[in-house]
Order: C-alpha cells, then structure tokens, then sequence
C-alpha cells in the first residue's frame, strides 16, 4: 500500500497524470468495476484507506477503477489468522481494461 501512495504522491506532485486501480481481492463480479475520482468510492475496503492517505497529502482528484462489491470472505480450510485475499483472473483484469480505456481516452482528449 506505501508504494502506491508513494507512486501517486509522486506522479501527482510531479504534474504527472495517473490513474490506478482499488482493491480487486474477493471480488467475483467484473461489472461492478467503474471508474471515478478517489473522492467519490465507495465500499471498496482499499479505496477508503487510500482516500485517507491521499487526504492527508492534500492529493485530490486521482481517477481509479473500484468495485462497488462487497468483499466475500476467503474460503480457506487454514488456520491463519488473516488469510490474504484472493483474486480470479477476470476480475483484475476488468479493472485493467478499465483504466488503459481512460489512459487513451486521456491521451486522445476525449474526456
């Protein structure tokens, strides 16, 4: 997590745009992936903490691709205390394609 805040901070402070993606673990619907400020997530675990740090930064206005889904909880069979949280190929993946379409789109001033 430190070295995606580090990497916005830099970008941001450096007048370089940037987009990143929130948390894609334990999720297992695609479509609820969408792309919006930091400011506007919601329900994303990660995107909360990252709203957090950015504030503290006064960084405002990063585009990231989040899931409105609530995280399910791993299955495991192991004893660990806090399993990390899993992911399937096709919901990371959404979120790429998601942000590399507001990467062109940017560079082509679309939006």
């Amino acid at each position: 997590m430190s070295a995606k805040i580090a990497i916005i901070d830099e970008a941001y402070h450096s007048g370089i745009p940037v987009v990143s993606s929130m948390g894609a673990g334990n999720k297992l619907h695609p479509e609820y992936f969408q792309l919006d400020y930091i400011e506007k997530t919601s329900v994303d675990p990660l995107a909360k903490i990252m709203r957090r740090e950015l504030k503290k930064r006064r960084i405002r206005h990063i585009k990231v691709a989040y899931s409105t889904e609530v995280p399910h909880k791993p299955f495991t069979d192991s004893d660990e205390v806090r399993p990390s949280p899993g992911s399937i190929s096709f919901v990371p993946s959404t979120a790429g394609m998601i942000l590399a379409g507001a990467v062109v789109r940017d560079l082509l001033n679309l939006d």
